[in-house]
């Protein structure tokens, strides 16, 4: 009896150590909630179409800096009660020129603005986001289409996109500048130094083909992403079908990689290519498409480093040139094409909006492969732009699911890029669950996936409000820095001109 009361009193003792331990470690590594369930919050009327392109928060000031390109201003919404949204004073741009993209950091805004002609060197704006004070004002190259800071705030990115005019007359370089804080200095570099690379890059899957243009005269950069460690950057070439890659601390462009083509004749690929068939139905097609991606994210899960991209594809078509035709008008060579198959039909793929700079491969005058625009897709990259993952026709398939009347734009869209994934979010949970948002701007719709396995994503959900149209930009907000406690998803939504922010309701 006595020996059975030790080991009673053992037994009780181990218990009581055990739940001590067990309280140390809940204290030192607190249990983090990472489930997901976002939630519409609210919605905020910016203005009309053009009104709501891409929004910036600020954690010190609970303020939201959105791009108004219909009043050329950026509007201010105060959101430190998410329930009864404020908008404030705007800032007014008459006197710079024309927002495309916004970053915060640190109690200072950056405005990316465009000259006009948009062909000129354009400028980043920054100012202090207590008072809306201008700070300072950057030259840069031409037509800044987005921009950011980096991580630790020491720089601002700008891709300077150098889009030609529309009669393709002035083409200006596409251009990366780089503005360090640190000594107000800036640095635009160019492509020049991959001129002589040109043809290797291009059997790769990199495009280089508007008229009489080099390499350096020919790339568009559009979106950039930043290495959580601040060192590098990397940067969408979406016409180009590549992506940049900048080394920020020697400040030069050090790789391009060119990202290739999706072939849409292979399982998981289908696509749904006619607007004229009266069927939304996914099939595969002996056709391949080019990547172009727009926004990209860089992420690191469990030490790796990723870039995340939203592949909406893009065409040039100017009055001065264009390269976009249906299949319909193209000359297919009859041993890729059997006319037997019919291809050219309007209900087969003979609506499909292809290149006509691709696909002569023997230079014969017909077209012996056809490349349309976009992979319909999100795609996960390495840091050299190897295809780590690629959605395949997943976005098709949750759509024409859930929301058959969405689909493609209730099959408008079937012919050109499909739902045009346009933009890509990460949001980080406790460094134990990552959740990619998708954003497709013909489906007014934004997709969520779990990540945290980078090779095999899970589709989660689907969000949508009523009277949304078009959006352009997205940006987490962690629940460390929300004004409710709980993570935020904000959309931009250019066509209504609507912000409206999903709330995680745990």
């Amino acid at each position: 009896m006595k020996n059975f009361s030790k080991l009673i009193m053992a037994f009780c003792l181990i218990l009581v150590m055990s739940c001590n331990n067990d309280d140390d470690n809940t204290t030192q590594n607190p249990i983090v909630d990472t489930t997901v369930n976002f939630q519409f919050k609210t919605s905020i009327n910016v203005g009309g179409e053009g009104a709501s392109e891409i929004s910036a928060y600020d954690p010190i000031s609970k303020k939201l800096f959105t791009v108004n390109v219909e009043s050329n201003q950026i509007s201010i919404t105060n959101i430190s009660d998410l329930n009864a949204p404020v908008q404030e004073q705007p800032i007014d741009l008459n006197s710079f020129g024309a927002p495309n993209s916004v970053a915060i950091n640190n109690g200072r805004l950056a405005v990316a603005v465009e000259a006009d002609p948009k062909q000129n060197p354009g400028k980043i704006l920054v100012f202090n986001t207590v008072d809306n004070t201008i700070l300072n004002q950057f030259t840069v190259g031409a037509l800044p289409d987005m921009v950011t800071f980096t991580n630790d705030g020491n720089l601002i990115i700008s891709a300077n996109e150098g889009e030609p005019n529309d009669d393709y007359t002035n083409d200006p370089e596409g251009t990366i500048s780089i503005i360090d804080l640190t000594d107000t200095s800036v640095i635009t570099l160019d492509f020049s130094s991959f001129n002589s690379q040109e043809s290797t890059l291009e059997n790769q899957g990199f495009r280089v083909f508007g008229p009489n243009a080099n390499l350096a005269q020919d790339v568009e950069p559009e979106y950039v992403a930043i290495s959580s460690d601040s060192n590098t950057a990397w940067v969408s070439l979406q016409e180009n079908n590549g992506i940049a890659e900048i080394n920020l601390v020697t400040k030069t462009i050090t790789n391009i990689y060119p990202l290739g083509y999706k072939d849409y004749s292979i399982a998981g690929n289908a696509i749904d290519a006619s607007d004229r068939d009266g069927i939304k139905e996914l099939k595969n097609w002996p056709v391949y498409g080019m990547f172009q991606p727009d926004a990209i994210v860089s992420v690191s899960i469990n030490g790796i480093n990723y870039i995340i991209s939203a592949n909406e594809g893009d065409a040039r078509d100017y009055d001065g040139f264009s390269e976009e035709e249906r299949v319909d008008d193209l000359v297919l060579d009859e041993t890729a094409f059997p006319v037997s198959e019919d291809y050219q039909n309007e209900i087969n793929i003979g609506r499909l909006k292809t290149t006509t700079t691709l696909g002569d491969t023997d230079n014969d005058g017909d077209y012996d492969v056809v490349y349309s625009y976009g992979a319909r897709s999100f795609s996960i990259w390495s840091t050299s732009g190897s295809l780590v993952y690629d959605s395949g026709n997943s976005i098709a398939i949750e759509t024409l699911n859930a929301t058959p009347d969405r689909f493609n734009d209730d099959d408008d869209r079937s012919d050109d890029k499909g739902a045009e994934p346009e933009s890509v979010e990460v949001l980080n949970i406790g460094n134990e669950r990552y959740v990619l948002f998708v954003g497709l701007e013909r489906n007014d719709q934004v997709l969520v996936y779990d990540i945290t396995n980078p090779m095999a994503p899970q589709f989660l959900n689907l969000l949508s409000h009523t009277g949304d149209e078009g959006p352009e930009g997205l940006l987490a907000i962690n629940a460390e820095d929300s004004p409710s406690g709980k993570a935020l998803l904000v959309v931009s939504n250019e066509d209504s001109g609507t912000v409206t922010i999903y709330e995680n309701a745990h």
